[in-house]
């Protein structure tokens, strides 16, 4: 279902061809022309595009580093598609490795299916239906068809910068014959404590493969990582790994081997030799020389082709660690097994982005949190089967305290940011450090002691201010213009108060306020963008527009509270949350947020002033 949603997905953007309204849905970029390229590893380009207006700032879009990509000509060159990844963006630009060179006068960018997943998840899952052994134990343990077991605890030597329930957590986890997971709520240090894990298990002399569904995700762990004296080696298409981290990728480190040199030698002689046998002669060659060349030919690059395997492999079998996407290419791989694989943020993977690194593992851990967002899915029809739980939740509500140990301590907020949330999702577990607890705007020595500044938290009331939602023509999506000039003014007295434009971010729920935001923002170093965007990151102001008024009381996706969990949980010493009570206020979330904001006297209305 969610393959053929993905198909349907692209027929429409390539129906929007000659639509300016086809970048309104954030999957395509418009009237693109080349401003710079570099050669990349494995003779890839990497091509730089902007606008063609140069002035003009890339729309609001997903594009994110690692997406398959196609490009298009929209004027001059051929219909002939090119498919690459993204390799970097920012607001101006977005860079695509491409295989092969575009011809084209101007541009059109579509992300892609990748099929190619699913493909890959169906034969791992079919490995899984199939396998014996450990495999069957390992699959019939996850399905809940066989109880987990569990060593007795070793006694550690751990980093005491760790908190008592990091400590306990890898404990737990290493004692785990199974399966085990660590729930980290936000600004807990879940990457952290992840990272000493597959540490701990090195030094226990495992072989580990360190997984996550993205490849921001695996390139937090491999920078983390790298910073040991471990051998860790990542697997995956260059370009999809950040620049400062591409030498610990498998392709650099087979190019810098001095072994190489042979290869590259022996490639050479075969193209000569083979250019040698289609040479045309005055005199008639010897019967057979040409086919003997030929065969030369074929050999000196077979022995180079297997020289080449040699290297990959000496890599691959010395490596303490591999790092991956959980969409690895399994022939990379070959017939290798680990003894231990850990998938971070495994509630952003669907289960069946899981078992490619299941089959391979004798034992699993699953570090992410599912009270924030759940996988993305495209198709309506599979969410509702259950395509959107994923096997980490699925084995919280299965097994519970049986396999999980939750994350306490906090290091992101100041404690009243983070109350609501603890209390409202994690049974008020949650404790501030002291390092955060108390810190706020004003304590900064650069910025002004004002109320803005002085308080952690700030809630303004739009009820009865006929501040109504817009939705978009010729689109799903809403916006807010009113409750965005109130956005803008709230940054604009942050800034002028000394907090600095990249110290401050907008999220907006719907993508179009997000646009009509982008649009008018004076301050480009300011991040506007969707709760999704802002998954695992924070900024020490953030200001949520929560966009939804009307006399309905309707508040669409708004009702997805996980989605709110993220929104107000990324903010470290100011958060000011903007919305409609009337609107609402009928819904028991949201009536306790509002409580919880006049609990702490930082209930506003529009007429307070702000605007």
């Amino acid at each position: 279902m969610e393959t053929e949603a993905e198909r349907a997905r692209m027929i429409v953007r390539r129906q929007q061809r000659s639509n300016a309204d086809a970048e309104r849905r954030g999957e395509t970029l418009l009237d693109l022309v080349i401003a710079d390229d570099r050669s990349g590893l494995g003779g890839r380009f990497l091509i730089t595009f902007v606008k063609r207006n140069r002035t003009l700032s890339l729309p609001w879009n997903r594009f994110r580093v690692g997406s398959p990509v196609v490009l298009t000509a929209e004027k001059g060159g051929t219909d002939e598609p090119c498919f690459g990844v993204v390799s970097s963006r920012n607001q101006q630009s977005i860079e695509v490795a491409l295989e092969d060179w575009p011809e084209a006068e101007r541009f059109r960018l579509d992300l892609s299916a990748d099929e190619v997943t699913s493909i890959r998840q169906l034969s791992a899952m079919n490995a899984a239906r199939q396998g014996k052994a450990r495999v069957a134990q390992l699959r019939d343990v996850l399905l809940g068809q066989r109880e987990p077991r569990f060593d007795d605890e070793q006694t550690l030597e751990l980093p005491e910068h760790l908190n008592a329930s990091q400590q306990a957590a890898i404990q737990f986890a290493l004692s785990a014959a199974d399966v085990s997971i660590i729930h980290g709520p936000p600004g807990t240090g879940k990457t952290t404590t992840v990272v000493e894990l597959v540490r701990q298990a090195v030094l226990q002399g495992k072989k580990v493969l360190a997984c996550a569904p993205s490849n921001t995700a695996v390139d937090n762990l491999l920078e983390r990582l790298a910073k040991f004296d471990l051998r860790v080696v990542r697997i995956g298409h260059p370009a999809r790994v950040q620049e400062i981290l591409q030498a610990h990728t498998l392709d650099a480190l087979v190019e810098n081997d001095p072994a190489m040199k042979l290869v590259r030698e022996l490639m050479k002689q075969s193209e000569q030799t083979a250019r040698k046998a289609a040479r045309h002669t005055r005199g008639k060659p010897a019967p057979g020389s040409k086919q003997d060349l030929r065969q030369e030919s074929r050999q000196l690059r077979e022995d180079a082709k297997r020289l080449e395997r040699q290297i990959v492999a000496g890599f691959l079998d010395h490596a303490d660690v591999i790092c991956a996407t959980t969409t690895f290419d399994p022939d990379v791989l070959g017939p290798r097994q680990f003894d231990l694989a850990v998938i971070d943020e495994a509630c952003q993977s669907t289960e069946p982005g899981c078992w490619p690194a299941v089959v391979r593992a004798d034992r699993l851990v699953l570090a992410g949190d599912h009270c924030q967002l759940p996988p993305t899915v495209i198709s309506t029809e599979a969410a509702k089967e259950g395509f959107a739980t994923s096997m980490m939740e699925r084995l919280v509500q299965h097994y519970g305290d049986v396999v999980t140990r939750q994350l306490t301590v906090q290091y992101r907020m100041h404690e009243q940011i983070m109350q609501f949330s603890s209390d409202t999702f994690y049974k008020a577990t949650l404790i501030a450090d002291p390092s955060v607890a108390k810190h706020r705007l004003c304590d900064t020595p650069s910025i002004q002691s004002i109320a803005l500044t002085e308080a952690p938290l700030m809630f303004i009331d739009t009820a009865g201010a006929s501040w109504d939602e817009e939705q978009e023509p010729d689109g799903e999506s809403r916006c807010n213009p009113s409750e965005g000039r109130l956005v803008l003014a709230l940054v604009e007295q942050l800034c002028e108060a000394g907090v600095l434009p990249i110290d401050v971010a907008v999220i907006a729920p719907y993508a179009a306020q997000v646009r009509w935001l982008r649009e008018r923002c004076p301050f480009p170093h300011v991040e506007i963008d969707t709760v999704d965007g802002f998954q695992g990151r924070e900024k020490e102001a953030i200001i949520i527009s929560l966009v939804r008024s009307n006399s309905t009381g309707e508040i669409g996706f708004l009702g997805d509270t996980r989605r709110m969990n993220v929104a107000v949980t990324r903010a470290r010493r100011k958060l000011i949350v903007i919305g409609d009570s009337a609107t609402l206020g009928g819904h028991e979330f949201y009536a306790k947020l509002i409580a919880y904001f006049e609990g702490h006297e930082a209930y506003h209305t529009v007429w307070d002033g702000y605007v």
